[in-house]
């Protein structure tokens, strides 16, 4: 009996040990998971617009929108799913006369987005 009980206490622990490896495995994969999302939403964010066409540059945020709100979806950090979110409805709300009247207010609100997502990815 005595032996019975020893085997399986030895038998539940190493479960236990098994399922904290495994969460933190996972914990470890999730944080990769989430830097590669972030890497990417960042090269795709601060990629040159060209602002000398702006229709060009209209439509490249919109892609780039379309892009971002792929790149969310597989963001295991939900907070840096949402300042992906944040920024793929800025560049997907993009207008010729935002980049035409006021680029620089464009840019700056990219800018200040591209900031947050970087902190949510760190931090």
């Amino acid at each position: 009996m005595r032996l019975t009980t020893t085997l399986l206490a030895g038998g539940l622990l190493l479960t236990l040990t098994g399922c904290g490896v495994a969460e933190t495995a996972g914990q470890v994969s999730d944080a990769a998971s989430t830097a590669a999302v972030c890497t990417d939403a960042v090269r795709i964010a601060t990629a040159d617009p060209g602002l000398t066409n702006p229709q060009a540059a209209a439509d490249r945020a919109h892609a780039a929108a379309d892009e971002l709100t792929g790149l969310a979806g597989r963001a295991a950090n939900t907070t840096a799913a949402e300042a992906i979110n944040g920024l793929a409805t800025t560049m997907r709300e993009t207008t010729v006369d935002d980049l035409v009247k006021t680029p620089a207010e464009w840019v700056r609100k990219k800018a200040d987005q591209v900031a947050a997502l970087t902190k949510a990815c760190t931090g």
